[in-house]
């Protein structure tokens, strides 16, 4: 579904990922790993559209997408739920819901995906008239992750959802991940914390200073000796 071929991406001169590779089949969940400045939040952003590669390409169902505008990206079906939310926090859950939607003009169009939304998040059903911003931490990123959705999405990638969230909501988040994936959507998750990804990961990426370190099934990363102890802590 999703091949990324040697992209390279700078910031300011400074290069953040360098001639990285990695491939995402229809139907996995598939992690990319790493310490912090690993470039694994500019990897995603550059298959988002948020970012620019220097070189390399991003084909999405067969068809390159680099270089396109992010808009146009979401349109073809790839969803990205930022590190940092970018929830519109005076207005509702409802509203930012909403806008989620915002490519599909009828009523019926746009609410259809609230059904998976309430199913993932059935608290977000709760506080529909909250304001975003009076929502807790795992609260924000059940709504970041439920906007998503609501674009209709067939690779849904997360950049560090666990960031900032008590660990029973990290738990529920996960979870839902996993049971995205089984409704038939691709998931694609940056994250640091490794041992909760493998757990429901198909494969896994190991980035370090820029560059994939590593490669393979989450089974055979978890137990490589040297990812248990540099980044397991095992």
């Amino acid at each position: 579904m999703l091949s990324v071929h040697e992209i390279t991406t700078a910031y300011q001169g400074l290069v953040a990922i360098s001639e990285v590779s990695i491939e995402v089949a229809k139907g996995e969940i598939v992690l990319v790993a790493g310490a912090n400045g690993a470039g694994k939040s500019t990897l995603v952003k550059s298959i988002a559209g948020a970012e620019r590669p220097r070189s390399g390409t991003v084909t999405f169902d067969g068809q390159r997408i680099d270089g396109l505008p992010q808009h146009q990206i979401t349109a073809r079906g790839i969803a990205y739920v930022p590190e940092n939310r970018r929830l519109f926090p005076r207005l509702s859950v409802a509203d930012n819901l909403r806008l989620g939607s915002y490519m599909y003009r009828g009523k019926a169009d746009r609410e259809a995906p609230l059904d998976l939304v309430f199913q993932m998040f059935p608290r977000l059903q709760e506080r529909l008239d909250q304001r975003a911003e009076t929502l807790s931490g795992g609260e924000q990123q059940m709504l970041a992750i439920g906007r998503a959705l609501m674009t209709r999405p067939r690779l849904l990638m997360l950049d560090e959802p666990s960031q900032g969230i008590m660990p029973k909501l990290v738990d529920e988040i996960f979870r839902a991940v996993k049971t995205i994936r089984d409704t038939g959507m691709t998931v694609l998750i940056v994250e640091q914390r490794m041992a909760e990804c493998l757990e429901i990961a198909d494969r896994a990426y190991i980035l370090q200073t820029g560059k994939i370190l590593m490669q393979g099934t989450a089974a055979d990363i978890g137990d490589n000796p040297d990812v248990r102890k540099a980044y397991l802590g095992l």
